[in-house]
């Protein structure tokens, strides 16, 4: 049953309007003073309060205070029982918290109509709060069960491994789950061992763009690609694979960016073919700048029939090669409200190689700190390769 809370230090009054609010079935409560009234609503929690606004010590408005800044009360609706009529006092009562005004004398068909409105009003109001509740409880499993895809997708990221060819990388998410992921491994031929490598980037954000990832990292796993009798060695025929196999047509207007390449430890040689993704930065001891690794190429899925590039750059001793994301760079810099872009982040790579202590989480973090944001809009990878060939 409804609970409504009368609350007037007249005892006339108190029976007047519970004796009319009785007979329509109501449960009502009273009190006879403002400190007893808080208090039985916070026992009671009423769906209504009628509450007069001249009492002694604690008056109407200081309880519609008390009662409107409390969330338990939220939902419940407040009637001030006034003889006041200036409109500068009914300000005052809205703007303290009351939603409605019962004048005296009372009249009890007017009494029935404004409760019957303000129940209506807070039934309303609890449904929209139970709404809202089902609502953040259906956002807060979504985001445990994307943060679930998120961890399992850097599960299938790439151990660093140390050698020769040394390898590091780091994956920073962006508050979206999102569609970047990377990978390296051997392909063993009969005379040599070759290291493959590659990073691509599905366009969105979300569960289909990380979906639509591992869907291609499973179909560049070196079985499946040796099912289709493809040439591992050659970074172009993977692409022009792919772009068979993906269409923005069959996988709902997605597409996706992706560096691939291969090292022959023997002939110091990289093979690469960049389908639309940021180019490589070399870092060699033999160069003054570093050099761009660039392709031509469009992004996977865009054009049926396109043939990609394949480029060729011999390693020198000692180089540092990385791969990375256009979110590592892509930024607005809070400091000057212009594009941050792939020049300062070449830059600041270039500084960043010739310290071998620092670490990759280290650039992330001068880059959050040279663009003065906190948070990335999107992922925000990086692979570091370093070549040492000597024995």
């Amino acid at each position: 049953m409804v609970k409504i809370l009368v609350i007037d230090d007249d005892a006339t009054m108190r029976l007047l309007v519970t004796l009319v609010l009785r007979k329509q079935g109501y449960e009502v409560v009273q009190a006879k003073n403002g400190e007893e009234g808080l208090a039985l609503a916070q026992e009671i929690i009423p769906a209504l309060i009628i509450c007069d606004w001249m009492m002694p010590k604690m008056d109407g408005l200081q309880v519609c205070q008390a009662i409107k800044s409390d969330p338990k009360f939220s939902a419940t609706f407040f009637i001030l029982l006034t003889a006041r009529e200036e409109v500068a006092d009914r300000i005052q009562g809205l703007d303290t918290g009351a939603d409605e005004f019962l004048s005296k004398p009372i009249e009890s068909t007017e009494l029935q109509s404004r409760v019957r409105a303000g129940l209506r009003l807070y039934q309303l109001n609890q449904k929209l709060q139970k709404l809202a509740t089902d609502l953040q409880q259906q956002k807060q499993l979504l985001e445990a069960e994307l943060a679930e895809a998120a961890a399992y997708v850097q599960s299938l990221l790439p151990a660093p491994q140390e050698g020769k060819i040394s390898i590091r990388s780091y994956f920073l998410p962006s508050t979206q789950l999102g569609g970047d992921f990377f990978y390296y491994d051997w392909i063993k031929t009969a005379d040599q061992s070759l290291l493959r490598f590659y990073f691509l980037d599905v366009s969105g954000h979300g569960l289909r763009a990380a979906l639509l990832s591992v869907s291609i990292r499973n179909f560049l796993q070196l079985s499946s690609l040796q099912e289709r009798n493809i040439n591992l060695e050659n970074p172009s025929a993977v692409l022009n694979l792919l772009n068979d196999n993906f269409s923005m047509e069959a996988h709902g207007g997605q597409y996706f960016t992706i560096f691939y390449g291969t090292y022959n430890p023997q002939t110091q040689e990289l093979t690469y073919a960049n389908g639309g993704h940021p180019p490589g930065i070399l870092i060699c001891p033999t160069e003054n700048t570093p050099l761009s690794l660039t392709a031509t190429g469009i992004p996977v899925g865009f054009m049926p029939g396109f043939k990609f590039e394949m480029k060729s750059q011999i390693i020198p001793e000692a180089s540092k090669l990385y791969v990375f994301s256009d979110g590592i760079y892509e930024m607005v810099d809070s400091s000057t409200g212009k594009p941050w872009g792939l020049k300062n982040f070449t830059a600041m790579v270039e500084n960043f190689s010739q310290d071998p202590q620092v670490q990759l989480e280290d650039l992330i973090e001068k880059i959050r700190q040279e663009t003065r944001i906190q948070t990335f809009d999107d992922d925000c990878a990086i692979i570091e390769f370093k070549f040492s060939h000597a024995d």
